[in-house]
């Protein structure tokens, strides 16, 4: 007996057929309106302070997506409620150029002197185009959250979800962001700018007052100054240092008794921003600023299992600093991103009651 297909939009859509080189994000053939997660791709790194590369990350997962195989033996089909990616901005391209070129003289010099107006006033503008790109980010999700869609923004650098975490908070009572990075991320407008990639959740915490909780995971490259300001937040920041995470594990203690107390910080709600630096960087080689630790595959996966039966949902989320490769052989970073982004969005619709499982 043949097995049914599953009941979408699109009833001649066979789940186990491979996708071809024009479909949609993991071969799936939903639109936005259909679908009821949409992907927001944010290709925008101005202020990337390493290695450039990824504002090519939303068009290296897609094209990696269509590898995928749809039908997860844990979370069943994921598919099922539809995932649709939605186009590219031609503002948020142009802005990243100009913002790019800007800034990389800035990066060069390690900021921007006070004494020099032209780069003062190339700061300036790259601090205008990154407000533009947040303003923008805010608006989408809030256009998409109205009409009841779970948004997942695709970056690009780690600055690119300020704006969707503000949208979701303007909406979400006791929302808690779950964290996972090799870097803290909350400096003061890291070599000047205002909205860099290392001063995210600095950020999130100054300007989204309504985020209640912020909970660290795989920290292990932070500075002085950051470490303070964890130590004085009053308990509103959570982080669980790499070090600490592995010397535990070392000594015995499970990876699911870390996780249980991990998630016991989070409140109900959890918007999760990911960078896959977080990861073991044999998983993202070419990430923008890859540092040994992190957690594995399986390690991910299961503090998203967690945090899923502990009975929080997952209300939005974003994946950034993925980076493709420098040929088109060099696809691991998108190849796992794109899963990780499957499984993000799998574990956020069963904790939402979308779908069950298998």
């Amino acid at each position: 007996m043949s097995t049914p297909k599953p009941q979408t939009p699109f009833p001649h859509f066979d789940p186990d057929a491979a996708a071809g080189e024009d479909s949609g994000l993991y071969g799936l053939p939903f639109g936005p309106e259909e679908a009821h997660v949409v992907v927001l791709p944010v290709p925008f790194e101005a202020t990337t302070s390493y290695r450039a590369g990824t504002a090519g990350g939303p068009e290296a997962i897609l094209a990696a997506s269509r590898q995928v195989d749809l039908f997860d033996g844990e979370l069943g089909r994921i598919y099922g409620p539809g995932i649709a990616l939605l186009p590219t901005s031609d503002d948020i391209v142009r802005w990243n150029a100009e913002a790019r070129a800007a800034a990389e003289p800035i990066i060069a010099a390690g900021g921007a002197s006070d004494d020099d107006p032209e780069a003062q006033a190339a700061l300036a503008h790259v601090n205008a185009l990154s407000a533009k790109v947040n303003a923008w980010v805010y608006t989408q999700t809030d256009i998409w959250l109205s009409r009841g869609k779970l948004v997942a923004v695709l970056g690009g650098d780690h600055s690119v979800p300020l704006g969707a975490i503000a949208a979701i908070a303007a909406r979400t009572p006791d929302l808690g962001v779950l964290h996972l990075d090799a870097h803290a991320d909350l400096r003061v407008a890291y070599e000047g700018f205002t909205y860099s990639h290392a001063s995210i959740m600095h950020n999130v915490c100054v300007e989204v007052p309504a985020v209640r909780r912020l909970v660290q995971v795989g920290i292990r490259d932070f500075g002085e100054r950051e470490a303070r300001f964890i130590a004085d937040s009053d308990g509103r920041i959570r982080t669980f240092f790499d070090g600490d995470l592995q010397r535990r594990k070392l000594c015995g203690e499970t990876w699911d008794t870390l996780c249980r107390e991990i998630v016991e910080s989070l409140p109900l709600n959890v918007y999760l921003s990911w960078d896959i630096d977080g990861l073991d960087p044999t998983l993202c080689p070419n990430t923008g600023t890859p540092v040994p630790g992190g957690l594995s595959y399986a390690e991910a996966l299961h503090l998203l299992r967690v945090v899923v039966e502990s009975g929080r949902r997952i209300v939005g989320l974003d994946l950034v600093e993925v980076a493709p490769g420098s040929n088109e052989a060099d696809e691991w970073d998108a190849n796992v991103g794109a899963r990780l982004l499957y499984k993000m969005i799998g574990f956020a619709l069963k904790s939402q009651g979308v779908i069950g499982g298998v």
